[in-house]
């Protein structure tokens, strides 16, 4: 019969979603220990053979591939829940971007300082921020990012420069290597 088998598995996905949803606005600790005594239900359930055990085989593997990143939402203000959550924030970025800039794609700059920018354009949304927050606390800090922002736009750079004019760029290469000392 498939109808007790479907109760089986609705009343423990019903029983993870009401635990993931926190209504208590508990810590992450606690809902992953909450989490885990399910989970524990879960596998005494699978031991044995059926449709039921498969479904909640399936859905134990599915949760242990996101269990490193499940409860961070918990511990950490206005950090998106889920997928389409941060789905949503990275597509409204993009839409921003295209908007600002009149281009129907991200704009190749986004790709290069996205790890600045879509943090910044996220942030500014929440609150304006004083000169003096944005003032970097560890100059070293700032100073290691503008250098690694640098590197991603060089490499871009060289990109081109090989699309542009191919044998000019290898000659270019080739002049180097030959300068370079032999290892001993």
């Amino acid at each position: 019969m498939l109808w007790p088998t479907v109760e089986i598995g609705y009343r423990f996905v019903n029983a993870a979603a009401e635990i993931l949803k926190n209504p208590r606005g508990r810590r992450g600790k606690t809902v992953r220990r909450q989490y885990e005594l399910l989970l524990r239900r879960m596998r005494r359930k699978t031991r044995g053979r059926g449709e039921a055990a498969v479904s909640l085989r399936h859905f134990l593997k599915v949760t242990a591939s996101y269990w490193p990143g499940l409860f961070h939402c918990y511990d950490v203000a206005d950090l998106p829940r889920t997928n389409n959550d941060l789905e949503q924030f990275f597509g409204s970025t993009r839409h921003h971007e295209r908007r600002c800039t009149g281009r129907k794609a991200a704009s190749p700059s986004l790709v290069l300082r996205g790890s600045v920018r879509v943090i910044a354009g996220l942030g500014t949304r929440a609150r304006c921020y004083t000169g003096a927050e944005l003032t970097p606390q560890r100059v070293a800090d700032w100073r290691d990012l503008r250098a690694d922002l640098e590197k991603r736009r060089e490499t871009r750079a060289h990109r081109y420069r090989f699309r542009r004019n191919p044998k000019a760029y290898l000659r270019r290469l080739e002049a180097l290597a030959l300068n370079q000392p032999l290892p001993p």
